[in-house]
């Protein structure tokens, strides 16, 4: 059974805090694909391919037999945050107002890790598929290989993945089958209104004013027309409009967010919000567009998928280490688009005490790399036996 002060995986850990100090954004991550890519080429991997969803990786290693014909996915993210670091590591981020403030450093370097083991022992019956997806943070990575045909081109018949929680002790997993991440949309609103003086109001169509009761008025979609048995969020981020305060604009824009686990309810949200900034605005004599964007469906994990994964990780770290009654949150992920393809779990893996997620004095847990490693090995070996 593994714990905390085992394998220290040195070497892993040189890997991860050189991609924390040379961090990219969204599909940018060229320099970080081309890494992932020359060390599993060193590997072994028997494929590797790039640019697969514009900027991905994937190797694929082969087992001692082929016979069982399945290939499992194993899954991490490699870019970062627009966030500027305020951690003072040694290995601090060495780009300006980027960082790996959500652990996807740790991510690849943990799958690196496993696909070397992997490469090395080939203890299964089958094929492993590491997949390195660019884009998490709000571009679409995930969607991006699946419609380069990931699933299709590697065979996977199901997938796996992990994220760092922190406050979540080092040697613990957490996970649930079901919804366990809300669906991601956003959307823009701009006001049309008539501008004037400061001191001349009535003579405006007060775009400020439309903007701020149509911000009221959103907050009754989750209070009054969503079901109080269903979870959602309707949040607006940034209202502007105007430079000066004697001046009365003509125009005003807003944005924000919605999040939920029901597509009905998705469905309905979508509807009112673009009633309501539309319906407000003209009865106060303005007009309101609406761009509404569907972003990332709910993180849906697969009941068989979910039960054998909370296997494997009792396995490792014994059966109070693992809960598998996660409670859902509200934040997105797009391994979502993964899951709609193929059956499959993501887990969480503790991170100890750390900084939270997004936030700039975070950072991976390098505590956390040898249980990382050790569970992306046996879900192929365990999914796989020989």
């Amino acid at each position: 059974m593994l714990r905390a002060g085992g394998s220290d995986y040195a070497d892993v850990i040189e890997w991860r805090r050189d991609l924390h100090a040379h961090p990219e954004l969204q599909f940018e991550v060229h320099r970080t694909a081309g890494l992932v890519a020359s060390r599993l080429t060193a590997f072994g991997c028997d494929q590797v391919v790039t640019g697969v969803g514009k900027t991905g990786v994937v190797g694929v290693i082969h087992g001692q037999r082929r016979d069982s014909g399945r290939a499992i996915g194993l899954r991490a993210d490699m870019d970062a945050l627009p966030i500027e670091e305020a951690s003072a590591a040694p290995w601090a981020s060495t780009a300006k107002g980027v960082m790996h403030a959500c652990g996807h450093d740790g991510h690849t370097a943990m799958l690196l890790g496993a696909a070397r083991e992997l490469a090395q022992t080939r203890a299964f019956d089958g094929t492993a598929v590491v997949v390195f997806q660019p884009a998490e943070e709000g571009g679409g990575g995930g969607k991006a290989m699946v419609d380069d045909d990931l699933m299709g081109r590697f065979g996977i018949s199901e997938i796996y993945a992990v994220h760092n929680e922190p406050g979540l002790p080092i040697g613990e997993f957490a996970t649930a089958s079901g919804p366990l991440g809300a669906s991601a949309d956003g959307f823009r609103i701009k006001i049309e209104g008539k501008g004037a003086h400061g001191a001349d109001p009535h003579l405006s169509v007060d775009p400020l004013v439309v903007g701020a009761n149509i911000i009221l008025a959103l907050q009754t979609i989750v209070s009054r027309n969503v079901n109080p048995r269903h979870s959602a969020v309707v949040t607006v981020g940034w209202l502007n409009g105007g430079k000066a305060g004697n001046v009365i604009p003509a125009t005003a824009e807003m944005g924000g967010t919605a999040r939920t686990f029901d597509p009905e309810v998705r469905d309905l949200i979508e509807a009112r919000v673009t009633a309501i900034a539309q319906n407000v605005a003209a009865a106060y004599g303005a007009t309101a567009t609406v761009s509404y964007r569907r972003m990332f469906p709910p993180v849906v994990n697969h009941a068989r998928e979910t039960a054998f994964a909370v296997r494997v990780a009792r396995a490792l770290v014994g059966d109070d280490h693992v809960n598998d009654a996660l409670e859902p949150v509200m934040g997105s992920e797009d391994f979502a688009f993964m899951l709609e393809a193929r059956p499959g779990n993501i887990m969480q893996i503790g991170n100890g005490h750390s900084a939270g997620l997004h936030e700039a004095g975070y950072d991976f847990n390098d505590a956390a790399i040898p249980f990382g490693i050790a569970y992306f090995r046996a879900l192929v070996e365990q999914a796989l036996p020989l």
